[in-house]
């Protein structure tokens, strides 16, 4: 999966369109601007208002209900993914985050469907072998989950670690993925 990086705006980039989407796991909250999706995350208040502040800071504009192509193509996208008919996401992400940060979610795109890594794993990968806690940090900070699938990174002993979304969602999440190989 490619990520696409988004600095700051500088006032050109129209509003990021917002939708509700529904899932097994209950609604999503997802945002787009032109270049691809800029947000997923569980719908609940605090998620809503992380991604108004996060979605502020990147774009300098708050996000607005609106029609977006890419919105449309990731609703169907995780309606099959649910279903277990899809193993992989074509919609493109747009990120913001420090270079390191963009090296993490790009080693957790990395992840193979129904795989789990371990944050030292990671590390690793990512060339830094000493900075698994960094890269906790960085995992907790993915603003795209399930794209970008922070829930395959579990704790070194095997346990499922921690999981922005609550461990119910991670464990099945995780299960979904196992039972669709």
């Amino acid at each position: 999966m490619n990520l696409i990086c988004c600095d700051a705006t500088t006032g050109k980039t129209p509003a990021p369109a917002m939708r509700i989407l529904e899932s097994p796991l209950g609604p999503l909250r997802a945002a787009a601007v032109r270049e691809g999706i800029c947000f997923l995350d569980f719908d609940a208040p605090e998620y809503e208002k992380r991604m108004e502040r996060d979605i502020a800071a990147t774009f300098g504009i708050p996000s607005v209900k609106a029609r977006n192509t890419h919105l449309t193509k990731l609703a169907k996208e995780l309606d099959e993914y649910f279903a277990g008919k899809r193993r992989e996401f074509s919609v493109p992400l747009v990120v913001s985050g420090t270079p390191f940060q963009v090296r993490v979610w790009e080693a957790l795109s990395r992840i193979p469907f129904g795989a789990t890594r371990t944050y030292a794993d990671v590390a690793a990968d990512i060339g830094s072998p000493s900075a698994f806690r960094a890269v906790g940090n960085a995992n907790g900070k993915n603003r795209i989950v399930i794209l970008i699938p922070c829930h395959r990174v579990i704790a070194s002993g095997g346990d499922l670690g921690g999981y922005g979304g609550g461990l119910p969602r991670k464990q099945f999440l995780l299960g979904l993925e196992k039972k669709s190989i």
